[in-house]
């Protein structure tokens, strides 16, 4: 079992010693490595006394010369002195050195991937692991605090029908985090205060950190003062309280205090409150807010770690000079959602500043990244980020140049669509650097082990056909671009709006008349289709060689993407054609369109239901933000509405006019004849006819 360079052989019953007063994030760590070893060795592994281990975990005394800096751990190979038994001691020298530490192992050792469970990826059994019996040190990770914004985990929300979800559902998140050595998280957006996400996020290890729209974790005014002015500068005691209420409930715990004052439901103060009509005005009282809270952590919280997000228009006050933050403050900037590392767009406004501290900025700084967004235009919720991957190597690459290194939040949205982002990420909190390419097939190394070429390329082509809908690089349309203006294009429609340019499109399609912005939209539509076509031909011939496991695999990880980008450009560009067909007053060829639209769009659903297998039952179904239903139900009413004109009031008239043989039309009884088809099967009739013509 043992050799001269110490190697240790783990068969059968794996044996652990733990330290006494064992804090709950090294138990849960232990839960895990434990589920791990049993899987893979097929017998559950046991907590044994030190002189019997075959791995002992411990806290590092200084004989172990363990790396000093906080979360390290390091693997120190021993003789027992009795049983001369090798053993491996893990030591570190705080609760996250030991978690990771444990974890090392585990996917090292015993190849359990961080992305096991999201991914789908089996715990491949084996006869027994050998460790090398070689010292090791872990490597300090680029980046100090680094973790996820668990943000619009919609899905999450209605995987089960328990609310606020429980802890089935962010056990897996918070694990997967761990894994990817991570040590922070903001675990969802406004859910209430009485779930377990944040208690059990503090129990396994992690910073909490918050929202920038509830400073201090505090709750929002509204809710805790119905009816009453949400204006600091008018109820600055009641603010106050809320804010050292939220100090008073989180001092005893792992928090990076978020220090901001933006309105309420994540929008900017003034304009809820005009008379901060000016930056200067604007950038003052953000200050006020700022340097308050700051003061009132540092009276009740030692040590305490702070951070300020430069998000949104705060960015742009801040680089025009009219924000200040106290210098031991970490200040997070932010890029757009859509990878690029400027001011996002708001509304139809879109001024792109650079959003990184330049070489005079001093003091800490840090960022938050999103792989996944939501904004209500072209954003990506339901698929993967769709800026080319080079982006995302020059913007971290960026982010290390400028030493915006002590914080990385990222957006990590409902974690299944997104892994590949999040593996970059994960290099880069880890190195400070990451080579895109290298990223990805390692991945696919880990994902598919066999046909990792053709299902790299299939990855990296999956960037070229994206929609690009502006002139800047990161303009690229997401999974939203297809759902949020089809629902707008149908609402000014049906109110009969005529050619008033549709202001809610005008980001996209510049101020023209409603016309032009359909002619927008469909081109960009129609231009994309046959690329994500020639993509699922070139899908199907790799798919023919992968065994059954991974062709399930490949199907949830990358063709649902492409099936949601394809079905919602021949969706939104059939309803275009719709309207066209309508004001060119062709409403029989208008009410094909809208159904052929309605079609595709129910092939968006039925590739989210396809995706539902096992325990992703129910993943879909608070689809709220993407909203594939709702568009069904929009463009079904819009269907309702074209077949007003022309086959009302008996909704016989088309069958008559274009489906009825000849020799019927001037004999039939009406009795016989006038129970209306539906309109699918009105639609496919007409659809046939047309096609034939």
């Amino acid at each position: 079992m043992m050799s001269l360079n110490r190697k240790l052989q783990l068969k059968g019953e794996v044996r652990v010693s733990l330290p006494d007063k064992l804090p709950t994030a090294v138990k849960h760590a232990w839960e895990m490595f434990a589920r791990d070893a049993s899987a893979v060795l097929q017998t559950p592994a046991v907590i044994t006394e030190s002189n019997e281990s075959d791995i002992v975990v411990r806290w590092a005394t200084e004989a172990d010369r363990c790396p000093e800096w906080s979360e390290a751990f390091a693997y120190r190979y021993h003789y027992h002195k009795q049983s001369k038994h090798p053993q491996l001691h893990i030591v570190a020298n705080d609760e996250l050195g030991l978690v990771y530490g444990l974890l090392h192992l585990s996917e090292h050792y015993f190849g359990v991937d961080p992305f096991w469970y999201w991914a789908d990826l089996p715990i491949r059994q084996q006869e027994s692991v050998w460790l090398d019996g070689i010292n090791f040190d872990s490597s300090q990770p680029k980046v100090r605090f680094r973790g996820w914004f668990v943000n619009d985990e919609v899905c999450l929300i209605g995987w089960t029908e328990q609310y606020p979800p429980p802890k089935e559902v962010w056990y897996p998140v918070f694990e997967a985090l761990l894994r990817c050595g991570g040590n922070m998280v903001l675990p969802g957006t406004d859910l209430p205060k009485h779930g377990v996400h944040i208690p059990l996020a503090q129990e396994m290890g992690l910073w909490v950190t918050h929202h920038h729209a509830e400073p201090l974790g505090a709750e929002m005014f509204l809710r805790a003062y119905p009816g009453r002015k949400a204006s600091y500068l008018e109820n600055p005691d009641l603010f106050e309280k809320l804010w050292m209420d939220a100090i008073h409930k989180q001092k005893d715990g792992k928090v990076l205090w978020v220090l901001s004052f933006r309105g309420q439901g994540d929008t900017p103060f003034w304009e809820h409150d005009p008379q901060f009509d000016t930056p200067e005005k604007r950038g003052e009282m953000i200050s006020h807010a700022i340097k308050k809270q700051y003061e009132m952590i540092l009276s009740e919280v030692e040590n305490a770690v702070c951070c300020t997000a430069l998000y949104g228009e705060i960015a742009e006050l801040y680089k025009a000079g009219h924000i200040h933050v106290p210098d031991s403050v970490i200040k997070v900037w932010a890029d757009n959602g859509y990878g690029k590392m400027v001011s996002r767009r708001q509304g139809l406004e879109n001024y792109r500043i650079p959003s990184l501290p330049d070489d005079s900025d001093e003091g800490r700084n840090g960022v938050y990244y999103h792989v996944t967004f939501h904004d209500l235009q072209a954003s990506n919720h339901l698929t993967m980020l769709p800026v080319h991957p080079a982006l995302i190597q020059n913007e971290l690459h960026s982010i290390a140049e400028s030493g915006a290194l002590d914080y990385l939040l990222v957006n990590s949205g409902n974690i299944r669509p997104h892994l590949y982002p999040l593996e970059m990420l994960r290099v880069f909190w880890r190195t400070g650097t990451i080579a895109y390419k290298e990223v990805l097939k390692d991945l696919i190394k880990r994902l598919y082990d066999s046909n990792i070429d053709d299902i790299m390329k299939l990855y990296l082509d999956y960037y070229e056909h994206v929609i690009a809908y502006g002139p800047n690089e990161d303009d690229k349309a997401g999974d939203e671009f297809y759902h949020h203006p089809a629902r707008i294009i149908i609402g000014h429609w049906l109110q009969g709006k005529g050619e008033v340019p549709e202001e809610a499109l005008i980001w996209a399609t510049g101020d023209v008349p409603f016309s032009e912005q359909i002619s927008y939209f469909m081109e960009k539509c129609s231009g994309a289709i046959q690329g994500w076509e020639e993509w699922l031909t070139k899908y199907d011939m790799v798919a023919e060689n992968l065994s059954e496991e991974l062709k399930v695999r490949l199907q949830d990880q990358l063709r649902f993407h492409v099936e949601l980008h394809l079905s919602g450009c021949k969706g939104l560009e059939d309803l275009c054609n719709a309207y066209v067909n309508f004001h060119q007053r062709k409403f029989p060829q208008a009410f094909v369109s809208a159904s052929q639209s309605l079609w595709n769009f129910q092939t968006s659903l039925d590739a989210m239901d396809k995706s539902e297998h096992g325990k992703w039952k129910h993943f879909f179904r608070a689809d709220w933000l993407t909203n594939v239903k709702n568009t069904l139900y929009n463009v079904d009413t819009l269907r309702r509405f074209i077949r007003m004109h022309g086959d009302n009031p008996d909704f016989f008239l088309w069958y008559k006019a274009y489906i009825m043989p000849e020799t019927e039309k001037h004999i039939y009884l009406e009795n016989t004849h006038r129970n209306p088809l539906s309109d699918n099967e009105l639609a496919k009739m007409l659809q046939e006819k047309f096609n034939e013509n």
